[in-house]
């Protein structure tokens, strides 16, 4: 009897992460409809996330993780990543990106101990978020180096009653501010009713009342004052401009696809405004790009990333409206109604592009700006 020898056959790769992000995001895209609604969660896609892989995509290797975010392959990757979820939906950017800071600050500030905790909750599929908009009071820790009981809100958190693992920012007695990485049960202490906002309706955002929670001192990340060290805590703003940069090009798609199934292909002012657009879509790409690989550049000069960032953050919003009244003007009324794709585009990317404090942010990098007396050419190498 002759044995057939079976051939091996090598082991496939594994999936890219743009090619997992890629195929997350046109998941979310199909579903972004339906989820336009006030009170909203795409639990879906961010199960889609945990299924791939993606929330421990930003660990180190070292972690079990595929160093998203990590060197400057990492950071191009984290870079298209983010700009592809937010292609789908928004809502899914903000909070994987939100999933994604929280990550790297605990990576940036905890001991060992605290990141190895981290990448084990990260790898079981539990969402992070960093939620830092105080209620009428900040919200205060009870026992600046035990933790204690918390007292207060956060407000306008992303995810709320969704994110298990939420960095938040506590008030110490001394004023100074508190990492804390809080461990919450699905849909404790939250409350959706204070979001009706304008557009990101999916995005869970709401109040979670932390009074009475107790924190141990394992849940303090950080020494005090950590949180606002720069360039890491402006610097960081790339990310967000990463996701806007998604949903200018979704609302750019679709502009383009109104014009080409609308008959209007050959009138020169709707050519002229695709054209805009086109200008705007590519300049808040190519700041994008570059922000994030100056920002992640461990030999850059702190100040340098902190105010190029601060410009590409404003660029990114400037590149926005500008898609925004050029698909507005190009479709007209149909454009308000819905179920018109670019009412719901435009509605969450208005409200998406509302990031805080602009005008600080560009004062700030045009001091900078000033102060230096390298020529123009050479100002940002």
């Amino acid at each position: 009897m002759t044995a057939v020898l079976q051939k091996r056959q090598p082991a496939s790769p594994p999936p890219s992460i743009e090619a997992i992000a890629q195929r997350l995001s046109m998941q979310a895209a199909r579903r972004a409809e339906d989820l336009d609604d006030d009170e909203t969660f795409p639990a879906e896609d961010i199960a889609g996330l945990v299924a791939s892989g993606m929330m421990a995509a930003p660990l180190p290797e070292a972690l079990g993780g595929r160093d998203l975010g990590i060197g400057r392959v990492g950071v191009q990757q984290l870079a298209t990543v983010l700009s592809l979820l937010g292609r789908g939906n928004l809502s899914v950017g903000q909070l994987y990106e939100g999933h994604v800071r929280a990550l790297k600050l605990v990576l940036a500030y905890g001991t060992k101990v605290q990141r190895e905790s981290a990448a084990a909750d990260a790898h079981a599929g539990h969402l992070f978020g960093l939620w830092t908009v105080d209620g009428r009071e900040p919200l205060r820790l009870g026992n600046p180096t035990t933790g204690g009981k918390l007292v207060g809100a956060k407000i306008q958190a992303a995810g709320a009653g969704y994110v298990t693992r939420p960095l938040i920012t506590a008030q110490r007695s001394d004023g100074r501010t508190q990492l804390v990485l809080a461990k919450l049960p699905l849909g404790a202490r939250a409350s959706l009713a204070s979001w009706r906002a304008h557009g990101m309706r999916a995005s869970a955002s709401g109040t979670v009342d932390f009074t009475g929670f107790e924190v141990d001192r394992a849940a303090l990340i950080g020494e005090p004052g950590a949180f606002g060290r720069e360039p890491l805590f402006s610097a960081s703003a790339w990310r967000v401009a990463a996701v806007q940069l998604g949903g200018i090009e979704a609302l750019f798609d679709a502009l383009r696809l109104d014009i080409r199934q609308s008959g209007s292909r050959d009138n020169p002012l709707q050519l002229a405004r695709a054209g805009e657009a086109a200008i705007a879509a590519e300049t808040a790409r190519l700041w994008v790009q570059r922000a994030a690989l100056m920002a992640e550049n461990p030999e850059g000069e702190a100040e340098a990333k902190v105010a190029y960032v601060q410009l590409a953050r404003l660029a990114v919003e400037r590149a926005g409206a500008d898609v925004i009244a050029r698909a507005h003007h190009a479709i007209g009324l149909p454009g308000f109604m819905r179920p018109h794709a670019v009412e719901r585009l435009t509605r969450d990317l208005e409200t998406y592009l509302r990031q805080p404090d602009p005008d600080g942010a560009l004062t700030r990098a045009g001091a900078h700006v000033v102060a230096k007396d390298t020529p123009g050419a050479a100002l940002w190498r």
